[in-house]
């Protein structure tokens, strides 16, 4: 199984959730870009909570070096982004691949992250609860439902907000996978006992 992690803008909780999905699923991971934080990339980050000794984390295809949107930070290196020259690594584990920012955000003056996505991919939608959140979530769904990708589960990070995930999931009848609440830090345990509870879930997309 070939899981994309997306989510509906920055800092929603991707790589926690990209961890959780790892760590449930015994999975491989790959960040095709990673833009800034080199030292500390989500590779990094996921390596540390989720996969440990149990997984191999592919290297990026594009490691850039400014913390910006993939098309400036890849203007600045002096490169451009080439979608060709992204290849997924060949595993026959489960792939966790997460993408970077919302759907939209540009790789360069023709493509988006949502082009990374390919036909075998099942999408999994990472949004997080805060004033707006509605709008940005459905957006984000509608916008790949528009392009033909459906999406295969939703992943609520933040305090329980009933409203905001009841009517979220009522309009885009997309599967429910779990939450992740504001937690004080995130260790390896911590991700443990997440992917415990996320684990039949994701088994069953």
């Amino acid at each position: 199984m070939k899981l994309f992690i997306t989510g509906i803008g920055t800092d929603v909780g991707k790589t926690i959730a990209s961890s959780i999905v790892v760590e449930a699923l015994q999975a491989d991971y790959w960040k095709p870009i990673q833009a800034g934080d080199l030292d500390n990339s989500d590779s990094h980050k996921v390596r540390g909570l989720g996969i440990r000794d149990k997984g191999k984390v592919f290297p990026n295809s594009y490691a850039l070096n400014t913390p910006a949107s993939p098309h400036l930070a890849a203007q600045l290196d002096g490169i451009t982004i080439d979608l060709k020259k992204i290849t997924e690594p060949i595993t026959d584990n489960h792939l966790v691949i997460e993408g970077a920012g919302g759907v939209l955000v540009p790789l360069n003056d023709n493509d988006c992250v949502v082009d990374l996505i390919k036909k075998d991919y099942k999408v999994i939608v990472v949004s997080r609860h805060y004033l707006g959140s509605i709008n940005h979530t459905l957006l984000t769904i509608e916008g790949l439902k528009n392009r033909k990708i459906n999406v295969a589960g939703i992943i609520f990070s933040g305090d329980e907000n009933k409203a905001t995930e009841e009517i979220i999931l009522k309009k885009t009848e997309v599967k429910c996978i779990g939450r992740i609440d504001n937690e004080p830090y995130f260790d390896a345990n911590v991700i443990s006992y997440y992917a415990d509870k996320f684990r039949d879930n994701l088994l069953k997309l």
